[in-house]
């Protein structure tokens, strides 16, 4: 499910077309976990129209992070959002496959529940990417904020549910 880098929301326009370079100065797109799952992973999950954004659309676990940052390096600020599809190890089964290009992300905790009006409405759950094979692989700095709905038309037993992700490298 590639995107090409043009078309970056579910709306289908271009950066040019949604506005991407005419932003005012000072503009960043830097939405708070709550914003993130209710204004735009909710919309995405019920296919309802989303607000103008930087969110670009592509199977993070097919890349390397190094790969997709340089790709999508006029849509990052600080962080690349991604809306990717979940994709599992084993066809019937629950565990993510989380293998990415030459390496794997790997979940670092417990994951985070993310409230809107004191409604659970998501997780958060973060991540670090490994070069090589698990379980010994070699850390890097990339680290990834993997967001999900609490609950959606895509969240069910056996479908691809949809995620909107985060990462940025560190130093």
């Amino acid at each position: 499910m590639e995107v090409e880098s043009g078309n970056f929301n579910s709306n289908n326009k271009t950066k040019e077309q949604a506005g991407f370079f005419n932003k005012p100065p000072g503009y960043r797109f830097l939405p708070t976990d709550e914003e993130l799952i209710v204004f735009y992973l909710e919309k995405k999950a019920w296919n309802q129209p989303l607000p103008i954004n930087n969110i670009v659309e592509v199977n993070l676990y097919a890349h390397n992070p190094d790969f997709l940052a340089a790709k999508y390096k006029d849509y990052q600020e600080d962080q690349l959002y991604i809306f990717t599809p979940r994709d599992r190890k084993y066809r019937n089964g629950r565990r993510p496959n989380r293998a990415a290009g030459d390496g794997y992300w790997k979940a670092t905790g417990a994951d985070r529940k993310i409230k809107s009006k004191g409604t659970v409405v998501g997780y958060r759950k973060a991540l670090v990417f490994y070069i090589g094979k698990a379980p010994k692989g070699k850390k890097t700095n990339w680290i990834m904020h993997e967001f999900r709905v609490e609950d959606s038309p895509c969240s069910g037993r056996g479908s691809n549910g949809m995620r909107v992700c985060s990462f940025s490298s560190f130093y």
